[in-house]
């Protein structure tokens, strides 16, 4: 059995009992990376295997002596490409950051690093994390490892293809509005959001600063709780960083869901879902029940306000935070310039690609004088609607159950050319963050064409272990891990 089909819990365990040292690991991630990525392009930067193998060998020695000793030492991951890593390439796979090396860690890269995770490389996402299909990047597509005419869903595609592909145990990515969740659905593995706040977001190059958040992305939920117990942490570098005391996941790795009350929002289920997809899902709603959990319809509410409410405030974020690239303090510059009005215009020009300027364009505009109130406000004022409809349904439920993507993943090119289309593949993940939300997706079946379809499971603020639990119950039930 290849070492990279193995979960990275199973494969830290045979590090650990000497079974199999780092260095096999490395060498075999390296192995399927060489194999596989001409034909998926999960990666952006894969480092240099010198490095790669001189960085295994010494976590390997620092396990024979007992000085690391965590469940995932020795286990090879990938990065998503806007994670900052001290003088690795760090490009959002955009042009404008083509060169940057940057001269610090992401505050949960080092939290790995310190649990002795070996890293891979960086994976490709769409441009600054803009987009649902990983087709965004200035460095070429990333492609479906079930069938690679298909996307992998974005904006963390790599990381997800990566996992799928078994070119690493694990990876990271960050979701802003589904784009660890919905991709994890498209490709077949486990992805989660947790609350905002519990995993810090320095070094992480923002996008949408209010909804961004770092999470892990697994083959299995196990991973997942053990992943995001290792990355979380308060970090005084980062203002939104909370403190939290119950962040020992893996504890809420139990098959027991007798008595757990689940929500299914009769709005998710409407116009637009794929009836596969729906038969799946509520065929895993029904095994959840089988195994003693209580369920029930009802309506949700102001989820057809989620999309627009969402797009306004993340754009508006963005071209806040993407001001910073102007060819003055770091990244691309234009070579041919008159003035400095004009080298600001021609690099943006240049560096951004079409995606990034069409959300720049409208976070510009809604921000702008006479605009701000008629929709910048009232966004912010249907997101805190969105998250006081979330408060009343847990004030009922346990979890919310729903499909994580409205179909599977579609064909290459199908969403580029229509970004309306691209947006709304984002319907059921959204919210979550719109209300700061941990949100999780398992594998629940497949297509007639064999495409993967996700299971989202939701809770509320700081409720990481019910959606662990149940999402885990559903899991050894059906056994969609293996």
């Amino acid at each position: 059995m290849s070492l990279m089909s193995l979960t990275a819990l199973e494969l830290g365990r045979r590090i650990k009992n000497g079974e199999v040292t780092a260095v096999d690991a490395a060498g075999e991630a390296l192995a399927q990376i060489r194999e596989k990525e001409d034909s998926i392009h999960s990666f952006v930067t894969v480092r240099e295997e010198d490095e790669i193998l001189a960085d295994a060998a010494r976590v390997q020695k620092q396990i024979e002596e007992g000085t690391v000793s965590g469940p995932l030492a020795g286990v090879p991951a990938a990065l998503k490409d806007n994670l900052c890593t001290e003088g690795i390439l760090t490009t959002c796979s955009s042009r404008m950051l083509a060169d940057f090396k940057p001269a610090y860690t992401a505050e949960a890269v080092k939290n790995l690093q310190q649990a002795g995770v070996v890293v891979m490389g960086k994976t490709n996402m769409d441009e600054f994390a803009m987009g649902s299909t990983t087709e965004t990047s200035a460095f070429g597509v990333t492609r479906n490892p079930h069938n690679t005419e298909h996307v992998p869903g974005g904006s963390s595609g790599g990381s997800c293809a990566a996992v799928a592909a078994g070119e690493c145990s694990f990876a990271l990515g960050s979701d802003t509005g589904g784009s660890i969740r919905q991709p994890s659905s498209y490709c077949g593995v486990t992805g989660m959001k947790p609350t905002y706040g519990t995993v810090s977001r320095y070094g992480l190059i923002a996008y949408g600063s209010s909804m961004d958040q770092i999470g892990p992305i697994g083959r299995d939920v196990a991973d997942c709780a053990a992943i995001l117990e290792a990355v979380s942490s308060y970090d005084k570098k980062d203002s939104t960083s909370l403190r939290r005391e119950d962040t020992d996941f893996t504890a809420a790795l139990t098959e027991d869901v007798k008595g757990m009350r689940i929500g299914i929002p009769k709005d998710y289920f409407g116009q637009g879902l794929d009836s596969e997809v729906a038969d799946s899902v509520l065929a895993a709603a029904g095994e959840l029940e089988r195994a003693g959990a209580v369920l029930e319809e009802f309506d949700l509410s102001l989820v057809e306000y989620a999309i627009p409410a969402y797009y306004v405030i993340a754009c508006a974020e963005a071209s806040s935070n993407l001001s910073r690239f102007d060819g003055v303090k770091y990244g691309y510059r234009t070579e041919d310039y008159e003035g400095l009005h004009h080298m600001y215009k021609k690099t943006r020009s240049e560096g951004f690609g079409t995606e990034v300027k069409r959300r720049i364009m409208l976070g510009s505009f809604v921000l702008s004088s006479g605009y701000y109130d008629a929709y910048y406000l009232k966004a912010l004022r249907t997101k805190a609607l969105i998250k006081k409809a979330f408060d009343r349904a847990f004030d009922t439920y346990d979890v919310i159950l729903s499909p994580a993507a409205p179909s599977t993943a579609p064909k290459l090119g199908e969403s580029l050319g229509d970004p309306i289309r691209m947006y709304l593949g984002d319907i059921y993940t959204i919210s979550a963050n719109l209300a700061g939300l941990p949100g999780i997706t398992v594998p629940c079946g497949t297509d007639h064409a064999g495409l993967p379809i996700g299971l989202q499971l939701m809770g509320d603020c700081f409720k990481e272990k019910n959606i662990i639990r149940a999402a885990y119950t559903y899991e050894q039930r059906r056994g969609w891990s293996r």
